[in-house]
């Protein structure tokens, strides 16, 4: 297969595009908690950006995306280390014409920033150490079986017909269900701190995060075509409808328009179009992002009532984005938009729907099951907690002796 120097350019353009939403992710995570833990929240992120890269790098592009085993994961050492892999090794997976170590970096960024985003519901009360351990197994243990079983042409779930575009269920999907598996086990901060300190970093974070999605979305076509365009366009549509619903509903019960909501919404949306970008046309892109603000906000309300202390929204925001988008998907998606996608339930396609819903269960199911199981053997080998007087001192310096402000400066 030739090399396509224009796809080839593109999809190194959108790796780079997502590495960035990574520290954008920390930016607006960083924003949100208080000002003695803000290093702590973003460090997790910068660690995943380091720590996922040498896992990614040894084994797992090749359990991603090696010779298939029953469906569910690939063969560990087919890729190990890169192994076999030069310059004339050609990504297989369409004819777009790439290099594989293209598609090695592209796919590596996605799992970077996955397990980034639980770190937002246990912020201010886990431990480094155990935060490492968690980011180690959900990655072999969750994040990599996903990825093989929807996005290898060999896995269970794409030979049955489940389609997601970006990542509904392998990213935004597990992350949150994840999210909330942490928060039922490690339980509720010491010190509660619910308003942002710095609400210009938020918007910096979601800035890079915005900007990052067209490479995320658009680029999970793997090659420039009309589709890459259309999910170009339905990323910035979403994204923008519901940034716009959240604050006009935020607006209408609080009688004031927040900036932290309008740009709370924005992520919503994007997490909804996540899975279904290149399956739908720019007018139903506009639905979803109407329905991420509406339901997103009001799982977030129904979060704060049930006494949830998820500390940054990452159930409400990613969870249920994540899992509204791949159902709708199941609703809207249309061979008109992409031909190589599906009809969905409102144009005769039934069993596409059903598909999808269970795909999306069984796959929060497994995230919410295993991290829970996971955090709890930890707890055994090392302390998942933070205790209360590191909490009310900060964990900027308890846990890393260093501060984002220090006084005098």
């Amino acid at each position: 297969m030739p090399l396509n120097i224009g796809n080839t350019a593109f999809m190194l353009i959108c790796a780079s595009l997502v590495m960035l939403m990574t520290p954008g992710l920390a930016f607006f995570y960083g924003g949100l908690v208080g000002r003695k833990n803000v290093l702590t929240i973003m460090i997790q992120s910068f660690m995943s950006l380091g720590w996922t890269t040498v896992l990614w790098f040894a084994f797992g592009y090749s359990l991603c995306f090696g010779p298939d085993w029953h469906g569910i994961i690939g063969n560990p050492l087919t890729y190990a280390f890169l192994h076999g892999v030069t310059l004339q090794t050609m990504f297989t997976g369409n004819d777009a014409g790439i290099p594989l170590v293209v598609h090695i970096a592209y796919q590596m960024m996605f799992a970077i920033i996955t397990p980034a985003l639980i770190t937002g519901a246990f912020a201010n009360r886990v431990t480094f150490k155990a935060y490492f351990l968690f980011l180690t197994g959900w990655l072999i243990f969750v994040y990599f079986p996903l990825v093989h079983l929807i996005w290898s042409p060999d896995g269970a779930f794409a030979k049955w017909g489940v389609l997601d575009f970006a990542g509904g269920i392998v990213v935004h999907a597990s992350a949150g269900f994840a999210a909330l598996a942490s928060v039922m086990y490690v339980g509720r901060r010491y010190v509660v701190e619910n308003k942002p300190h710095n609400v210009p970093l938020i918007a910096l974070g979601t800035g890079l995060l915005w900007f990052g999605w067209y490479g995320f979305n658009a680029g999970s076509e793997l090659r420039v075509d009309s589709v890459t365009a259309s999910a170009f366009l339905n990323t910035d549509v979403a994204a923008s409808f519901a940034a716009v619903a959240w604050l006009f509903i935020e607006w209408a019960n609080g009688r004031q328009p927040k900036f932290v909501g309008l740009l709370t919404g924005a992520v919503a949306g994007l997490a909804t179009i996540t899975p279904a970008a290149g399956y739908v046309s720019p007018s139903t892109a506009a639905i979803l992002g109407i329905l991420a603000g509406l339901v997103c906000y009001y799982a977030v309300a129904l979060k704060n009532r049930l006494g949830w202390d998820d500390a940054l929204d990452v159930w409400g925001v990613h969870g249920v984005g994540g899992f509204l988008g791949i159902v709708l998907l199941g609703v809207f998606a249309s061979k008109a938009w992409n031909p190589n996608g599906a009809d969905g339930l409102l144009l005769g396609g039934g069993a596409f729907f059903m598909k999808q819903l269970v795909a999306v269960v069984a796959a929060s199911a497994w995230a919410f099951v295993f991290s829970y199981g996971m955090l709890w053997l930890i707890n055994v080998v090392t302390p998942t907690t933070v205790q209360r007087e590191a909490q009310e001192r900060g964990l900027d310096f308890e846990l890393h002796g260093e501060e984002a402000y220090p006084l005098g400066l």
